[in-house]
């Protein structure tokens, strides 16, 4: 699995799916962005394995929408580690936010 990956995947939950940000949004949406270097393995004095971390946002206005459960799905099914890091709801805008925390292959 490589970060190029987490694009394709999340397109097929929604075609509504940005990188780094999303700006003048309106209905349900989709963040994703890398953050920086989750674990990674080394080994006789060089990086064997390096992980990348980063965030999945999804915003939605929908109370309990279902679409909380295929994003988790679609991750589990591409075997995607992720862990689910918060639920917000924003005043300002009245999206629920969900956001999870996902680690995949840098390559190396």
């Amino acid at each position: 699995m490589k970060l190029s990956d987490i694009r394709d995947i999340l397109l097929t939950v929604t075609p509504n799916v940005h990188h780094f940000k999303a700006s003048k949004q309106t209905g349900n949406y989709i963040v994703w962005a890398e953050d920086g270097q989750g674990d990674t393995l080394y080994s006789e004095n060089k990086m064997q394995m390096q992980v990348i971390q980063g965030t999945i946002d999804y915003f939605t206005t929908i109370e309990f929408d279902p679409t909380f459960d295929v994003i988790q799905e679609t991750l589990n099914n591409a075997q995607v580690a992720y862990s689910l890091n918060s639920i917000q709801h924003e005043e300002e805008t009245g999206y629920i936010h969900y956001e999870w925390v996902f680690e995949v292959d840098g390559g190396n």
